[in-house]
């Protein structure tokens, strides 16, 4: 199985007044930081990345330029996708956006299923320029106890070995 991680660190700005209050006084608004893994399997018997399309022109690119692939990949608390409380999963799309350099438009929801945040979600969207040793993505809402969040997420490769090329999105 191929996989790979991407520590994931969340900075999250949630409000608890109603949507106009909070616009208006941030004194309603509470700050969450989180840490998490998220992994991407690429291979073996279920993966959690699938291409669902692409152009005529992609399989030649330099950068997979026009590809669009669905994830649903596990996040956990630690490094190990194995060994580490799974916490959600991260659901959405990844679409090739660079021509030149490999790039990523990435649109998905951090799904809470354990812990303090079961059955809420961020939405995660923004531009991943995949070689870059720390990539920032905006928080562009939520639901639950993320409800009218906004912030962002700092994506980092998180190597585990040699022979383990994981790559750990840190949000």
């Amino acid at each position: 199985m191929a996989a790979t991680a991407v520590l994931i660190a969340l900075l999250v700005l949630a409000g608890t007044a109603s949507h106009s209050e909070a616009a208006s006084s941030a004194a309603g608004e509470k700050t969450t930081h989180i840490k998490l893994y998220w992994h991407d399997v690429v291979s073996g018997p279920s993966p959690t990345v699938v291409q669902v399309a692409h152009a005529a022109a992609t399989n030649t690119s330099k950068t997979g330029f026009g590809g669009v692939v669905v994830i649903d990949d596990p996040l956990t608390e630690g490094p190990g996708l194995n060994s580490s409380r799974l916490l959600g999963r991260a659901q959405g799309t990844y679409i090739s956006a660079g021509k030149d350099d490999v790039s990523l438009f990435m649109s998905m929801n951090f799904v809470f299923t354990a812990g303090r945040y079961n059955g809420s979600t961020v939405a995660i969207m923004g531009r991943n320029a995949v070689f870059s040793a720390v990539r920032e993505m905006a928080v562009v809402g939520g639901t639950g106890v993320f409800r009218w969040a906004r912030g962002y997420a700092q994506a980092r490769d998180a190597h585990l070995g040699f022979e383990d090329r994981r790559r750990h999105r840190r949000v």
